[in-house]
């Protein structure tokens, strides 16, 4: 039987941060092993997401590890070079702007107030303001914007998961294009992973980094997560009039749009009751015809003459409980780890995410950001740690 110090499973954008901290930092020595059932992503999360970066959270947490994140992937290069060759990781930097109505405006206020003590620079705006900087933007209805013009914006997705992959494996991690299908456990620890393959790896910690499929790992230990796979789709269309500066731009409906190079990419989450558990990938336009367009129309009359050109699903892996990532030592095991329930966050959150899971492998402690909050205890007492910016 093979054996690893640390398997990680899932070599998602999550597992590979993971696999890279943890070969990048100087008081670990051990062996990596990351199980990965498809090694080219096709289904995977990470690729079919919007790829978007900000500090604009309501939970102190989020805004630090966003900022980790946003300052380590500006120096990607640095970070994930290989062979005196660079990452290929572009920042797009364009800034996120929430837009709110007279009922969100007190949100955006006390969220403002968080993210400026914690160093974030965002912006308040008046609709006079917003006017002045976005002249392509309806804000009759509008009482005003929180714009993040430092630390926020957008990068791709594959790009950013392949150059923690490389970074990983020039370091010495080994990945298995396998599934893993149990968890061998005893007195407190898990011994060992057992693969779809056959095969079983030994271990001194198991790291549960598997998106969607992280509840039914979880499972295999006997930890209920509620963490469920949610579906979300990503319209590209075309506009004939040219409109610049544009961020990544958020209604008070929860609709999103983005430049995407000539194009844009927009979405919304459902409502909670048309949100049910799903795995497949099949598109549904109802969104984009009954709520998306129309509010586009609405809220960049540019919007009014677009030509959708094409759509994707991808998924989320939501945490029902309060959206907010779960992290730390699964209870009742001091080698096991989760990292779950990202809700749409993950990308972002990966390179903070990926350290706080070396620290704890290597020091059984955070070192660099206290995440203690963000343990699997919140669930078991029913302290929620709502987060209220989930787009």
């Amino acid at each position: 039987m093979k054996r690893f110090d640390v398997v990680i499973i899932g070599g998602g954008v999550i597992g590979s941060s993971a696999a890279y901290f943890l070969g990048a930092q100087p008081d670990f020595t051990g062996s990596i092993a990351v199980i990965e059932k498809d090694p080219t992503y096709a289904e995977a999360a990470t690729p079919r997401s919007a790829g978007g970066i900000r500090l604009q959270f309501s939970t102190a947490e989020n805004v630090l590890i966003s900022q980790f994140g946003a300052a380590f992937i500006k120096a990607a290069d640095q970070h994930l070079g290989v062979g005196g060759e660079g990452a290929g990781v572009e920042f797009r930097e364009q800034g996120y702007l929430f837009l709110a109505t007279g009922a969100g405006l007190k949100i955006l206020l006390a969220n403002q107030r968080l993210q400026h003590e914690l160093g974030a620079a965002t912006e308040l705006m008046n609709p006079r303001e917003l006017s002045s900087r976005f002249p392509w933007l309806n804000v009759a209805d509008i009482a005003g914007g929180s714009f993040g013009p430092v630390n926020e914006g957008w990068t791709d997705p594959y790009s950013l998961l392949q150059a923690f992959k490389r970074k990983a494996r020039a370091q010495g991690a080994t990945y298995f294009k396998d599934t893993a299908v149990g968890l061998e456990h005893a007195g407190g620890r898990v011994t060992a992973v057992q693969l779809a393959g056959g095969e079983s790896i030994a271990c001194g910690h198991v790291i549960n980094a598997a998106g969607i499929q992280g509840r039914r790992i979880a499972a295999m230990a006997g930890i209920d997560l509620p963490v469920h796979p949610r579906k979300r789709f990503v319209y590209v269309f075309d506009c004939r009039d040219e409109i610049e500066n544009v961020p990544l731009t958020i209604d008070p409906s929860g609709v999103w749009f983005r430049p995407e190079g000539p194009q844009f990419i927009a979405g919304v989450s459902p409502d909670e009751s048309d949100d049910p558990d799903a795995e497949d990938f099949e598109l549904d336009y109802r969104l984009f015809e009954e709520l998306i367009w129309p509010t586009l129309a609405e809220r960049v009359p540019a919007f009014e003459a677009i030509k959708l050109v094409r759509a994707w699903a991808g998924h989320y892996d939501y945490n029902a409980f309060d959206q907010n990532v779960i992290i730390g030592f699964a209870p009742g095991f001091d080698n096991l780890l989760l990292a779950n329930g990202f809700s749409g966050h993950g990308l972002q959150q990966s390179p903070a995410i990926g350290r706080a899971l070396s620290e704890l492998v290597t020091f059984g402690q955070y070192r660099s950001l206290d995440l203690r909050r963000f343990g699997f205890e919140r669930l078991a007492s029913g302290a929620a740690l709502q987060e209220i910016n989930v787009v």
